[in-house]
């Protein structure tokens, strides 16, 4: 009995990072079409962040291994199919969104308000992204990150930021019933 319960939670995991890895790499190719329509490009999923929502909602749903999944998996899939993101963030996304995915998972089972735990989540998975950055400008000598590229990474992804505060710990309370399936 054991044996078929491990099962189900395994299948629905896979399930919940593949979906995320779905919504991922399909969201932010709206919001490119919103972009290109409007006349401001990439700005809009620059500022808007579509790939972070499902890679939270990912780990909050699924646990650790699946928003890790989830947040490594998206953006490599996504530009191995559409470029996006570019080869120069390709990484310091990989590194950000694993965090995401790894952190949501751990504190998912935490006894906690779900925006505090959002906030954690996203403080660890910027700090990551951050030393990621400053390891590539100071330790590898890579000069296409600044300082003032990183700011203007935070600052433009602000909005985007309020919209996960916004949406994922409402829709990870809705979806709990995905937990349920598997616990």
């Amino acid at each position: 009995m054991n044996n078929v319960i491990n099962r189900k939670a395994v299948v629905i995991k896979v399930l919940v990072a593949l979906g995320a890895v779905i919504g991922a790499v399909a969201l932010p190719q709206i919001f490119h079409l919103i972009g290109v329509v409007s006349g401001t490009g990439a700005a809009v999923g620059a500022a808007l962040l579509p790939m972070h929502l499902p890679v939270l909602l990912a780990g909050f749903l699924g646990g650790p291994v699946a928003g890790l999944m989830a947040g490594v998996l998206s953006p490599v899939l996504s530009f191995a199919l559409t470029q996006m993101p570019t080869a120069a963030l390709l990484p310091f996304m990989v590194i950000e969104l694993g965090v995401y995915g790894l952190m949501a998972g751990l504190l998912s089972r935490v006894k906690l308000n779900g925006f505090v735990k959002l906030l954690i989540v996203q403080a660890a998975g910027r700090l990551a992204r951050a030393a990621a950055t400053l390891a590539a400008v100071y330790i590898f000598g890579n000069t296409a990150f600044t300082a003032e590229a990183a700011w203007t990474f935070v600052t433009a992804g602000l909005f985007g930021i309020l919209i996960q505060w916004a949406l994922v710990p409402y829709l990870s309370e809705k979806l709990q019933g995905i937990r349920k399936l598997y616990e």
